[in-house]
């Protein structure tokens, strides 16, 4: 399978498949494909379809088969980036919840669930992530401009709320309070961030979905009560 991913940052995802290859995706997910490209919708076991329902994604997922070589796209439905990622069964990517895409190759989804209590709470990125295991590759939705850091054993990094959104599976995540009650009161960042520890690759995101939301309503129009 061939792909090539155009747009800029309203981003498209663009396959090209020979006879016989597949590419899964989450329901609705397709922008536009060729004739000769065969849909098939699937949920799996129960646990399966509730597992992609508290992660954020859709309760079936499509299998798209080519029956003769034609073209497939899939859209991001935010503007941002696509970034693909390499699974092997030794290196799992964990995305945050609703990144998923699309895939190719033998690769399953699942819930990644914080280890730590305060890392769920107040680290940002909730209790539930994706796990992506297997192998093949995934295709991910991100918020603004992708950053890739490869972090060593031992290294870490230090991010604001909302803007981890990919890691290898060999890091693991944990909260750090911000020093000093007037850094946490008038400083803006919030009373804790998230901390990333290494080793393996992790991908930040420059404009996360919650906080463009939350600028955007701050200028809004409001009814007066």
């Amino acid at each position: 399978m061939n792909y090539e991913i155009k747009g800029g940052n309203l981003p498209v995802l663009i396959c090209r498949l020979e006879t016989g290859e597949q590419m899964m995706c989450e329901a609705g997910a397709m922008s536009w494909m060729d004739d000769g490209i065969e849909m098939q919708t699937e949920g799996g076991g129960i646990g399966k379809v509730l597992g992609r329902m508290v992660s954020g994604e859709s309760l079936f997922q499509n299998r798209y088969i080519a029956r003769q070589a034609g073209e497939i796209a899939f859209a991001s439905k935010f503007p941002g980036s696509i970034v693909a990622y390499e699974v092997t069964p030794d290196k799992p990517v964990i995305l945050q919840k609703s990144a998923y895409l699309a895939s190719c190759g033998n690769v399953e989804l699942s819930i990644f669930l914080q280890k730590k209590i305060a890392s769920g709470f107040f680290g940002g990125e909730g209790f539930i992530m994706q796990k992506i295991s297997g192998s093949g590759l995934v295709f991910a939705e991100i918020d603004g401009a992708a950053l890739d850091y490869v972090l060593q054993p031992g290294q870490r990094k230090i991010v604001d709320t909302g803007y981890l959104a990919a890691m290898d599976g060999t890091c693991s995540i944990d909260t750090q309070t911000v020093k000093g009650v007037k850094n946490m009161f008038l400083g803006g960042e919030g009373f804790f961030n998230t901390v990333i520890n290494g080793p393996g690759r992790i991908t930040l995101q420059t404009m996360p979905i919650s906080k463009t939301a939350m600028t955007l309503y701050a200028h809004m129009p409001h009814p007066s009560k």
